[in-house]
């Protein structure tokens, strides 16, 4: 029994993250968890500016609408969903952000860096 508590101890040697193995491949030296997160930030940038560029659209055909209520409900539509998507990916961005900082500084015991 006292052998199964022990092998762990015996067979643990350090943090062992495999950083070394892409080093390897000749693809890149950067570390694989900061590259995955500067995709994900890229990814949520590109939306946000598409829900940025769907509230400009809305306002400006509800500014073109003149006084016709179907165009002017439709620009409503968009602007509604915009913000609502907007929204979203704000609040994606902060959670991946938060889950980002706290699994590198968990994995490396550095804190995260761009």
């Amino acid at each position: 029994m006292l052998s199964f508590l022990a092998l762990p101890a015996l067979t643990y040697a350090g943090p062992d993250l495999g950083l070394e193995y892409g080093q390897a491949t000749g693809l890149g030296q950067s570390d694989v968890r900061l590259t995955v997160a500067r995709l994900i930030n890229i990814s949520l940038s590109i939306l946000g500016t598409i829900a940025v560029v769907l509230v400009l659209f809305a306002g400006f055909k509800w500014m073109t609408a003149g006084g016709d209520e179907g165009k002017v409900s439709e620009a409503k539509k968009i602007l509604t969903a915009s913000v609502i998507g907007l929204a979203v990916i704000l609040s994606a961005y902060s959670i991946s952000r938060f889950a980002i900082q706290s699994l590198y500084k968990a994995t490396t015991g550095y804190d995260y860096r761009e």
